[in-house]
């Protein structure tokens, strides 16, 4: 056994000569230095010697795009004499034609800096799109890398009812995605989608195929009744194709197996981008318009809701503001729900409510729509009236409206009760009745002197008696009252005449609105009938919510023509109402534009 150690010791010391003995190298070659634009490169580096090597994770140079692809690792042991060696391989796009350097690049070997030799490549014109937007021409077939499908959750609906969809994009793990493109477009006409969110992103396997898939999550809301076809979904996405022809050998000739199989595999391959279409299929919708007589506080939502009220102070006085709180929950189209209808509002001065909408899903909806409305009193009330909404279920198939509990209130001032005129004095216990004075007889001065009175009577002015004051009190609280009154009469006028500028100026606005030419048909048709509400408001005093295309068309005692165009208009109007307008819709017309704006500035009382 001991003999054995020398030997050991030997054959250690003759391998760590042989080891120190050599020092670290680096070169560099090119699988190929003349190539066309789009065609792959491969550049290997090689270090012998050293086991600590620091190589370059990075090369710039412009015009080609640089990219580490991996590593090999050599052992050898020949008489005593070991070696070993790292290659770092890297690919090469060429994105122009040109010549082009690639410049020597440091490397930390061992503790010593070494540096590649330059290389030269030669980049010949391709004749077809060069730099980052050149695209691979292969042929694909993309059912076999990529695929797009459109999911609905019913085949027929009412019209503004709000139909969750689904998109789904996948793309084979091998030829992964790059972009999306522009965007998603699910084609068609009559409906409307909401905004789409960032997509979930999962790994699924099928039919033994690992994609990548994008689920995107949407809503849609038909506008109109009838067969509605939506889709198909078109996407142009980007995605890198291998190339698998003309690959690199091993640019040293060792046959490393692990070079040949690491570009052999499609998952490693060099690649290109490449731009493909992806189409799904259409699907069917079936619309049923929505039933007729709906409540007048129907405004356009359809879906399922509750509804809470409560109302801030419990106590003001007249003309002071109480802030009626009303929530709209559950799940439909929030974008038609509006503000809950007071169910009397006679004696109250309501003004515009404001909205805010929380949604607790995705898309938006399902939530949590919330109104603020102010109301004063212009008299004295004991309660704040029921609030109405009404809505259309779908499952139910019918309207139902909801109705709030009044609140109770106090609201006090006002104008105070007329003041009885003063009643005459009581007499005092030394006046006489009339049957006295109708029994008393006619008595002389010395009777007069004689007689006294029960009470002693006072010589006081009549200024300082407290009679005299209380007289005069009545006539003052009959001043203060009618002043008051005065007071509230002016304060009614004046909020009247404010209410009245606020519509007239709105009137304006909506008027300036309907000539532009930018004006989308979802907003422009909402916008001429609330122009044709606030004309008819203001001919009569009414209020702009309570007129329809009849009201209207009494009020300016308009002919047959005329109230089919009335008709005709709210109707459109309705059919945004209802669903938040065409999907897809450009601007309007000028000829319907000058249509509109005819009926409206002929409407004259």
């Amino acid at each position: 056994m001991l003999r054995k150690i020398p030997i050991l010791l030997l054959i250690t010391l003759v391998m760590s000569n042989r080891l120190l003995g050599d020092s670290p190298t680096v070169t560099a070659v090119l699988s190929n230095s003349e190539v066309a634009v789009g065609q792959m490169v491969q550049m290997a580096i090689k270090v012998t010697g050293a086991n600590s090597i620091n190589a370059p994770e990075e090369i710039v140079v412009d015009g080609l795009e640089i990219h580490p692809t991996g590593t090999s690792r050599q052992f050898e042991m020949r008489n005593f004499a070991s070696s070993s060696s790292i290659t770092y391989n890297y690919t090469i796009m060429p994105l122009k034609a040109g010549r082009f350097k690639i410049p020597s690049q440091p490397i930390r070997a061992g503790g010593a800096t070494l540096k590649t030799p330059e290389l030269t490549l030669n980049v010949a014109d391709s004749g077809g799109p060069s730099g980052r937007s050149g695209r691979a021409n292969q042929s694909v077939d993309t059912s076999k890398i990529a695929f797009a499908e459109l999911i609905l959750t019913k085949s027929s609906a009412y019209v503004g009812e709000m139909i969750p969809a689904v998109v789904r994009l996948g793309f084979y793990v091998r030829t992964p995605v790059e972009s999306l493109g522009n965007g998603i477009d699910i084609t068609g006409q009559g409906f409307t989608t909401q905004k789409m969110r960032d997509p979930r992103q999962t790994i699924e396997t099928i039919d033994g195929k690992s994609y990548q898939t994008f689920t995107f999550k949407t809503a849609i809301s038909p506008a109109r009744s009838g067969q509605i076809e939506i889709g198909p979904v078109e996407v142009n996405p980007v995605v890198r194709i291998p190339r698998t022809s003309g690959m690199p050998q091993d640019p040293f000739g060792r046959n490393d197996p692990f070079f040949n199989n690491f570009f052999n595999d499609p998952a490693f391959a060099p690649s290109v981008p490449q731009e493909i279409k992806l189409k799904s299929e259409s699907t069917t919708l079936e619309v049923k318009p929505l039933p007729a007589k709906a409540p007048p506080s129907f405004a356009g939502a359809v879906g399922n809701f509750s509804m809470t009220s409560e109302a801030k102070p419990k106590k003001v006085q007249v003309g002071d503001p109480f802030t009626i709180t009303a929530k709209i929950a559950g799940r439909g189209n929030f974008d038609r729900v509006t503000a809950p209808a007071f169910e009397e509002e006679n004696g109250w001065h309501k003004y515009p409510p404001s909205a805010n909408f929380a949604k607790d899903d995705d898309i938006g909806i399902s939530g949590t729509k919330t109104f603020e409305t102010v109301l004063s009193p212009n008299e004295r009330k004991d309660h704040i009236p029921a609030q109405l909404f009404t809505y259309f279920d779908p499952v139910k198939e019918e309207y139902v409206t909801l109705r709030s509990e009044p609140v109770a209130v106090r609201v006090e001032g006002g104008a105070a009760p007329t003041v009885a005129a003063a009643t005459p004095a009581a007499a005092g216990p030394g006046s006489p009745t009339p049957a006295t004075k109708a029994a008393t007889k006619q008595q002389d001065i010395l009777y007069q002197l004689t007689e006294l009175p029960n009470a002693p009577q006072s010589f006081a002015p009549l200024f300082a008696r407290r009679s005299f004051w209380l007289a005069q009190l009545a006539p003052l609280l009959a001043l203060l009252g009618f002043v008051g009154w005065r007071v509230r009469q002016a304060r009614l006028r004046n909020r009247d005449a404010q209410r009245r500028d606020a519509l007239q100026q709105e009137a304006m606005e909506l008027q300036r609105s309907l000539r532009r030419d930018d004006v989308a048909p979802q907003e422009y048709f909402s916008r001429a009938s609330r122009a044709v509400q606030l004309k008819t408001a203001l001919a009569k005093n009414l209020e702009p919510s309570a007129v329809d295309a009849e009201v209207a068309a009494a009020v300016f005692r308009a002919d047959d023509n005329t109230r089919e165009r009335l008709r005709h208009l709210f109707a459109r109007s309705d059919e945004v109402r209802y669903s938040g307008g065409p999907n897809g819709g450009s601007a309007v017309s000028p000829e319907t534009r000058n249509e509109v704006l005819d009926l409206i500035e002929n409407l004259r009382a």
